[in-house]
């Protein structure tokens, strides 16, 4: 009864191409696929920060 089949993966599918069109799909895609790539590398870039400023706090602290 739970999760999505392939009847509804089709259908969501269908409506997609009808709202977008065919032609517009891939150039959805790529601008999703770059913003996840952007994000990824905030996200990255973020984690290096914390380590970064422990080296160079204050040990007095």
């Amino acid at each position: 009864m739970g999760g999505i089949g392939f009847r509804e993966i089709l259908i969501i599918a269908l409506i997609i191409i009808i709202l977008f069109g065919a032609k517009k799909i891939p150039e959805l895609m790529r601008g999703m696929g770059s913003g996840i790539k952007e994000f990824k590398d905030a996200v990255k870039e973020e984690d290096k920060k914390p380590s970064e400023s422990k080296q160079n706090s204050d040990p007095t602290l």
